[in-house]
């Protein structure tokens, strides 16, 4: 795609604050700790204060590039998040200032006194990460516009780790350049530095290639699913080489390195149909658009080793970084196992079975790029078959490649799923974007520690550091990838740039709130979800419409601010009343309720739950469970290319039902069920084994509807079976009703798909009780 990059202009700067310290004052918060993230190593703490305001200005030499770069940046930074305008000066009292006696090129001293700030570093990236540190004490609080008093103290910074990086597939979704743009921008603002770009898979190839160019001609379109109806929309996009050496040189001045990958040799599918003759089967596919694991294969023959080296020239011209990655995951083997051209090539190298072809294919580029001074890193299957002496490896299943590796003294990556994988929603609450549901809270990347126990001391310098990765599937828009991305991106930055040492997750929710309102200043969608109130019932629904009395739990996900609430729907106060206990209260009541800092400011939007009788009885995709022996594992949208972030259905892939919780059978006389047909595209590869068949006795299935189907032992009351329609004729979103059979208490209620796998994929949106027939 073609775009303008909105690009913080500005010439060399200068600045000096010039206002009495009288004027401001330092909010007890930031005279307990200061509001950095990630924390620095060291913080020394001395008498007085230095006053930025208005007119402000720094110096910086303009003759030295890293340092003008910085302190236009620190300028942008703090007109956005302060509302500051700082100006030049050749004699500002913000200094920048180059000193080859601070080691290592990240580490930078900040030295604030009452006479001014004083940046100082040997590399370019830590004069700019001190210009970001100076950049968050410039706005610790709310007072935008207003002058901001600094306490007096000396930092002196580096980070643990060397990467701390983050992904974006630009491949299953493309993802706009303006978004990446705006990620790079933030994610220099707490220190990350690794910015990986996956840029080819099965669903779109992103790079330009200008030796192949159907790679993008063909290889960056591809079909949507079809939920039944036509063919869907023709999707997708690549970047020109231009852009992207624009996009490597914004991320520069930023201290971020742009890591392109090219998956190979699974996830080719984009590629084959692009350039069948690299395939190895001899057929044309369209690019795919099926998530998941599909079976395309590239060539290893002499032709697909050549077209790889033409490929790493290209990419090579444009990224300058070290680090170029091959992908070599999820390579399901079977197109080279049924390949007598592939299977001769393993005799004539004497390789014995397929993973060895692939160890042997990484080794081929692995030489090739250190000849050019480059390295090749991967994912951790590269290790099956042996790992070439010339890769690293970032490891995703877990931490046992990266262990296996730094103990054979290869460099690794940690980024292992489901931790560091911000695909996954960061909660379970209804409002969530869709998804994967493997949650990954703010508490939980927090606490990682990118260090495995595994590596003995010895190897512990193989351990380059951590990355987060977020895959795009289910990120069509800005606003998802934003709330996947933040605030866990504090989390991450904090995991690998500070001390083992210096973690604290008490203290890290007390710094991170004036960074959340630094990145809404800047216009990111930041999520909420860690400090908004969730509610539920102590007891069931039923036991709240049998006694006429619901007793409600609320809480937040994490542990930080007093929760405020009112009874009557009404947007909460800092003087609403506080939650100390379970509320006690009459089914109709409008329970809304948030949570406050000290300052008695909300740290998230109010939440609302209803407590009606309809509200009781009603359910929602998010609050079915899984049936007997299934799983929940993705959030699904309506459509493979839909904007918005509901409808969603959390669903379990592998088997059509869900199943409506303690459903109060004594109560419910019937019911209604709102259904969507959503697009089965999914790429299972081995795993379509374990896809549940249900035999249908209707052309296209049936919904089936299960009373006390998770009972052991026990038959389950078919309360109604409803035949679906067919999908080439039938709205895709449509209800059902019926009526329940009277028993007494709660009983789960499973709703059963029995549509046959070639047809799309059902799911339930909502089920509604009735208290009459």
């Amino acid at each position: 795609m073609r775009a303008t990059a909105n690009r913080n202009a500005g010439r060399w700067l200068t600045a000096t604050a010039l206002l009495p310290a009288a004027l401001c004052a330092i909010p007890a918060q930031a005279q307990d700790r200061l509001p950095l993230v990630p924390q620095p190593s060291t913080i020394t703490r001395t008498a007085g204060s230095f006053t930025i305001a208005n007119g402000a200005t720094i110096t910086a030499d303009p003759s030295d590039a890293g340092a003008a770069a910085a302190a236009r940046l620190l300028i942008a930074h703090v007109k956005t998040e302060r509302g500051l305008a700082l100006q030049t000066s050749p004699n500002g009292n913000i200094r920048f200032v180059r000193d080859a006696a601070i080691k290592g090129a990240e580490a930078y001293r900040l030295t604030v006194d009452a006479s001014g700030a004083k940046i100082t570093a040997s590399g370019d990236a830590g004069l700019f990460y001190s210009a970001m540190t100076l950049a968050q004490l410039i706005s610790p609080d709310r007072a935008f516009g207003q002058p901001v008093r600094i306490p007096a103290v000396t930092i002196d910074d580096a980070p643990r780790f060397g990467w701390r990086g983050l992904m974006v597939d630009t491949a299953r979704h493309f993802q706009s350049l303006p978004s990446i743009y705006a990620i790079v921008d933030q994610m220099a603002s707490v220190k990350l530095n690794t910015l990986h770009l996956h840029l080819s898979d099965d669903q779109g190839w992103r790079f330009e290639v200008k030796a192949y160019p159907k790679l993008t001609e063909i290889g960056s379109i591809r079909t949507s699913p079809s939920t039944g109806e036509a063919p869907g929309t023709r999707v997708g996009g690549f970047y020109t080489q231009d852009e992207l050496r624009k996009l490597v040189a914004y991320a520069a001045e930023r201290g971020i390195v742009i890591v392109p990958e090219i998956d190979l040799p699974g996830h080719a599918q984009a590629l084959v149909a692009a350039y069948p003759d690299l395939g190895v089967i001899g057929d044309t596919p369209e690019v795919s658009n099926a998530w998941g694991v599909n079976p395309y294969l590239f060539n290893p023959g002499p032709k697909g080793i050549a077209f790889v080296k033409t490929v790493l020239d290209e990419l090579m011209a444009v990224f300058p970084g070290t680090y170029i990655h091959l992908g070599g995951d999820e390579a399901v083997k079977d197109q080279w196992e049924r390949s007598p051209e592939v299977q001769a090539q393993m005799a004539k190298l004497g390789i014995k079975d397929e993973n060895g072809l692939q160890s042997w294919m990484i080794d081929q580029f692995g030489t090739y790029l250190a000849s050019k001074k480059r390295r090749l890193i991967g994912w951790d299957e590269i290790l099956e078959g042996g790992l070439p002496a010339s890769a690293s490896v970032m490891s995703w299943r877990g931490e046992k490649g990266a262990v296996d590796a730094a103990n054979q003294n290869h460099d690794v990556v940690l980024s292992p799923a489901p931790t560091l994988y911000f695909d996954n929603l960061q909660s379970d609450r209804p409002d969530e974007p869709p998804g994967r549901l493997a949650i990954q809270s703010l508490a939980t990347v927090y606490n990682y520690e990118p260090m495995p126990t595994g590596i003995s001391a010895d190897k512990a310098q193989h351990v380059l550091g951590a990355q987060a990765n977020l895959w795009s599937e289910y990120i069509v828009t800005p606003y998802q990838m934003q709330h996947l991305i933040f605030p866990r991106a504090a989390a991450l930055a904090e995991i690998t740039w500070s001390g083992k040492d210096k973690r604290d997750f008490a203290g890290f929710l007390d710094r991170v709130q004036p960074q959340i309102r630094r990145w809404r200043k800047s216009k990111l969608e930041v999520a909420d979800s860690a400090f908004a109130v969730g509610y539920t019932l102590d007891g069931t629904r039923g036991d709240a419409l049998r006694t006429n009395r619901a007793k409600v739990v609320l809480a937040t996900q994490a542990p930080y601010g007093t929760i405020r609430y009112t009874l009557d729907g009404k947007v909460p106060t800092a003087r609403s009343a506080a939650y100390t206990a379970p509320l006690s209260v009459k089914p109709g009541v409008s329970i809304r309720a948030a949570a406050f800092d000290a300052s008695g400011q909300p740290v998230a939007e109010p939440r609302l739950f209803e407590t009606g009788r309809q509200a009781l009885l009603t359910r929602t995709a998010s609050d079915m469970i899984a049936c007997p022996k299934g799983s929940l594992g993705l959030r699904l949208p309506l459509t493979s290319e839909a904007q918005g972030n509901a409808p969603v259905f959390n669903a379990d892939i592998f088997d059509t039902c869900t199943a409506y919780p303690a459903a109060p059978m004594d109560v419910a006389k019937g019911f209604t069920i709102d259904i969507a047909r959503l697009p089965r595209n999914w790429g299972l590869a081995h795993d379509v084994t374990k896809v549940r068949q249900h035999y249908n006795v209707t052309p296209h299935g049936e919904l089936m509807v299960l009373v006390g189907c998770t009972v052991k032992g026990a038959k389950p009351v078919i309360a109604g079976t409803f035949p679906l329609p067919d999908p080439k004729a039938a709205p895709t979103r449509f209800s059902v009703k019926g009526t329940l059979p009277t028993i007494a208490g709660d009983r789960d209620v499973c709703l059963q798909f029995t549509s046959p796998t070639s047809d799309p994929f059902y799911a339930v949106e909502r089920m509604t009780l009735l208290e009459t027939r």
